[in-house]
């Protein structure tokens, strides 16, 4: 089986963006950089520069690239933060916030870097995905209502 890693790639903030998303998270941390060779006068990317940073977060690989002005990161993907419960919502949320993030709507937030996450707790995923269409519908029209997902608010909305 290959190994499936998550490459991202940043103008020139790849080391600063994965030390900042392994303070975010447990169970995080930085497993390599290297630095881009001396590839010649006409290489817009000075040798020795930060070239990748290798990390896990929540024991999920990640590597940062970066590849120049040239890159830009928008909503069409997003990185999804399942959490267990309120505080941890509140607590990425609150880091991400903290940090310079933008919140967008229904549990999305765009980082100081430009990446898209959804800080969601696991009973939003789990009542949007019930059997019962109603219960789900619910869900789904009371998280609509909101920017950062209230997970307690979405059980009210469902009845339970």
């Amino acid at each position: 089986m290959p190994d499936i890693i998550t490459f991202l790639t940043y103008r020139n903030q790849a080391e600063e963006a994965a030390r900042f998303y392994t303070s975010v998270f447990p169970d995080s941390r930085i497993t390599r950089i290297t630095h881009y060779p001396d590839l010649g006068p006409s290489f817009p990317i000075k040798a020795g520069t930060v070239m990748t940073v290798e990390f896990t977060l929540s024991g999920r690989r990640f590597t940062a690239l970066n590849g120049g002005p040239q890159f830009s990161f928008t909503q069409g993907i997003s990185i999804a933060a399942i959490c267990e419960n309120q505080q941890q919502v509140d607590e990425y949320w609150n880091k991400f916030v903290a940090a310079g993030g933008k919140p967008v709507a229904c549990g999305w937030i765009t980082d100081h870097f430009g990446v898209s996450w959804q800080i969601d707790p696991k009973v939003l995923i789990d009542l949007i995905g019930d059997a019962d269409r109603a219960r789900a519908a619910k869900a789904m029209q009371a998280m609509m209502t909101m920017v950062k997902i209230d997970g307690d608010e979405i059980r009210r909305a469902v009845g339970g």
